[in-house]
């Protein structure tokens, strides 16, 4: 080990998967040290993604927590995973399918990231600190991580037992590994949005879109239209967070970033093309929405290892996912918990024996789910299957609206045999004793 006392893991990227990752190992006797390029973490309620959680993912953060009921108090129910059809002509829904035992619950990302932090001990952030490279010492004992301070330009070393890569779906650490590796574009992108209706909770555009969608508040709703689809549900303080996905050729992405800034005449432009397909409910909050953005959408076929030495790769930086069934933060999150179990179980001096199993565990089961999404977002895009028809709503079979269904990812309700006794009895979200036995 790099010295006396417990292991050391420098952790890259301070997202969800960084701050998850913190946590785990720090729970299994590790000291944790997380780098991120960015000066400082997010603050208010910025624009941004709203995320469904599963219950063992609130399990897990509630054991992070000073005070497990945290979670539940920023986040509203799933209860319902409801799939409806739009009429564009007409401008008239119906419903295909609709399940009510779905069981998730919506918190809105920066929510999710503020409790996350606060539970951590700020001392162990570097904000501001760009990644360059990671060295691997010849005898493997350590890693050497260099990082560039942007404020001052100047360059420092960090060194290591472990590194944590949790930099996202265009981790600059998987490309030194995987060089190869490419990410796929979709064949199409995202509008995404968030509308704060706090101040006008009373207006016609609430009033309407609650009468359209009578669930809101407990319904993750999914309409299909002709050759696209779009997404809406409720989040905790009066905010309504809604995507809608368009066919499109890839773009030419300037940058690393998968995520574009658009201009007024852009968005007056997805406004009338919004008008052409969707109910009118819909299109009012798109209307009222302010800086709605876009999202090019990857993913990468799945890897065949995520760890060397003493690097390892949690979250998108092991598995980017297109996000159609709602387990990219659930992915990252088990990831790490089975992290800190493997490295507790085995310890830092047989640390390639922790992460072999750690790879065993997790890769199977997040290749089939990267895939599976892969395949749901075509199908509701109306887009080319390699073994079936495009998705045609006028002519689709109540066993093929099945297949919408978000329960049906694999491994959607594991338990991995590594958490069973850490989770069998504890306390859950809603404060009660659980008896948990695994889902095979």
């Amino acid at each position: 080990m790099v010295g006396e006392g417990k292991p050391k893991a420098v952790i890259v990227g301070g997202s969800i998967a960084g701050l998850s990752s913190a946590h785990a190992l720090n729970l299994s006797g590790w000291e944790v040290v997380v780098i991120e390029k960015t000066s400082a973490p997010p603050s208010g309620s910025p624009t941004g993604a709203g995320v469904a959680l599963d219950p063992l993912s609130l399990r897990i953060i509630g054991s992070w927590l000073p005070r497990p009921e945290l979670i539940h108090n920023i986040t509203l129910p799933l209860q319902i995973d409801q799939h409806l059809a739009t009429d564009s002509e007409k401008k008239v829904c119906w419903t295909l399918i609709r399940d009510e035992d779905f069981n998730l619950r919506a918190v809105h990302w920066a929510d999710l990231h503020r409790i996350l932090y606060n539970a951590l001990p700020p001392n162990i952030f570097f904000w501001g600190y760009f990644f360059l490279s990671v060295c691997i010492v010849d005898d493997k004992s350590s890693v050497i991580i260099k990082a560039k301070v942007l404020k001052t330009g100047e360059i420092v070393e960090i060194t290591g037992d472990l590194l944590v890569a949790a930099d996202g779906s265009l981790s600059s650490i998987r490309q030194k590994f995987l060089p190869n590796i490419k990410m796929r574009y979709s064949g199409y992108c995202a509008w995404r949005g968030l509308l704060d209706f706090s101040k006008i909770e009373n207006s016609e555009t609430i009033k309407s879109i609650r009468k359209a969608y009578p669930d809101l508040g407990k319904c993750l709703y999914f309409n299909l239209g002709p050759g696209t689809h779009s997404v809406l549900n409720e989040l905790p303080n009066k905010k309504l967070n809604w995507i809608w996905y368009v066919n499109q050729p890839e773009p030419q992405v300037k940058g690393t970033s998968v995520t574009m800034k658009v201009n007024s005449d852009m968005i007056q432009k997805m406004h009338r093309e919004a008008e052409n397909v969707w109910n009118p409910e819909f299109v009012k909050v798109m209307k009222e929405t302010k800086d709605p953005f876009i999202n090019f959408i990857y993913d990468s076929d799945p890897l065949e290892r995520i760890f060397w030495d003493n690097v390892v790769l949690v979250g998108d930086a092991a598995h980017p996912t297109t996000p159609h069934c709602a387990r990219s933060t659930n992915m990252s999150i088990l990831d790490v918990a089975v992290l800190g179990k493997c490295l507790k179980k085995w310890g830092a001096e047989k640390l390639e024996s922790a992460l072999q199993e750690y790879q065993n565990i997790r890769l199977p089961v997040t290749s089939k789910q990267v895939l599976h999404a892969r395949r749901l977002g075509r199908t509701k895009q109306g887009l080319v299957l390699p073994d079936a028809e495009p998705f045609n709503l006028k002519s689709v079979t109540p066993e093929k609206c099945q297949e919408l269904l978000l329960r049906n990812t694999p491994f959607f309700s594991h338990l991995p045999m590594l958490l069973l006794d850490s989770t069998s009895s504890s306390i859950d979200f809603w404060g009660n004793s659980k008896n948990l036995r695994p889902k095979m």
